[in-house]
């Protein structure tokens, strides 16, 4: 990227869970269509993901990304196949700690794991869509035995570009110990995506306001966002649905919804591009 393109706001809108309810596929439609959303990622094993490739395929000017699910949700391998990635009822782990251990210490699970993080790009792969780019559900791809998968495995699947999910401190805030080293594995992973000629984002706004993106959190960070590629990540939909899991429980989904439609918002970035992460130059 050159010192004038540096200087240019680049903002890709993300709306995560594409595939996962009605409700939310209608949501991220209508904000592509009438608001500032520019991008979604798409649960390929979701119970909407049919829906959800329908709808994509009438607008494919939106980028579409692979949301890897491999905790708080269900593989799309056959229990049988992945039998160490599941409980008894065939979902992932929904303590993302102790997934992230297994994950990286048990051999044996590696190979399942990277059986489902392939047979989920191949799903992906089989939709016709282009893979605008990939992440994963709770922002997983951030432990590095998932982040070296994804790399491996994707460059066999036309992957481009994924999210780095690393949000700035506020003014003045403080840096705890936990935060360091997380800002250090984030440096080595954009240093890791680079060798592989992948893009990938600035920053992300939305990590620590997951849930609560509504026009009084999203409208200042659009205002106040910094030149170069920042992503806002947000969770719409146009109503509740039965399933939706305990974490996401009080997660303000219409209101955020309505953010995104919202005037005083297309306001705030009149002098931003809005793209998506296959315009990263």
């Amino acid at each position: 990227m050159g010192t004038g393109e540096r200087r240019l706001k680049r903002v890709i809108v993300t709306a995560d869970d594409f595939g996962i309810s009605t409700p939310v596929n209608e949501a991220i439609e209508d904000a592509y269509r009438h608001g500032i959303l520019t991008t979604t990622c798409l649960m390929v094993g979701a119970p909407a993901a049919d829906d959800a490739v329908r709808r994509a395929k009438q607008i494919p000017k939106m980028g579409v990304g692979l949301h890897l699910v491999i905790v708080c949700g269900r593989p799309i391998l056959p229990a049988s196949q992945v039998p160490d990635l599941v409980d008894a009822l065939g979902r992932f782990d929904t303590n993302l700690f102790r997934a992230g251990v297994r994950y990286f210490f048990l051999p044996h699970v590696r190979r399942q794991l990277a059986r489902e993080i392939r047979a989920q790009f191949e799903a992906f792969s089989k939709t016709g869509l282009s893979l605008d780019h990939v992440n994963a559900h709770k922002h997983l791809h951030i432990h590095p035995t998932v982040f070296s998968m994804i790399l491996r495995i994707g460059k066999d699947y036309g992957l481009r570009a994924i999210r780095i999910p690393f949000e700035p401190l506020p003014p003045q805030g403080k840096v705890s110990v936990a935060e360091h080293f997380v800002s250090m594995w984030i440096s080595l992973m954009r240093r890791r995506a680079a060798r592989y000629e992948i893009r990938v984002n600035d920053r992300m706004y939305g990590l620590r306001d997951t849930g609560r993106m509504n026009l009084e959190r999203l409208k200042p960070i659009l205002e106040s966002l910094p030149y170069g590629v920042s992503e806002v990540v947000c969770h719409p939909a146009t109503g509740r649905w039965p399933e939706i899991e305990d974490a996401a429980y009080d997660y303000q989904f219409e209101e955020e919804y309505r953010a995104l439609l919202h005037d005083d918002v297309r306001s705030a970035v009149k002098d931003a591009d809005l793209i998506s992460f296959r315009d990263i130059p």
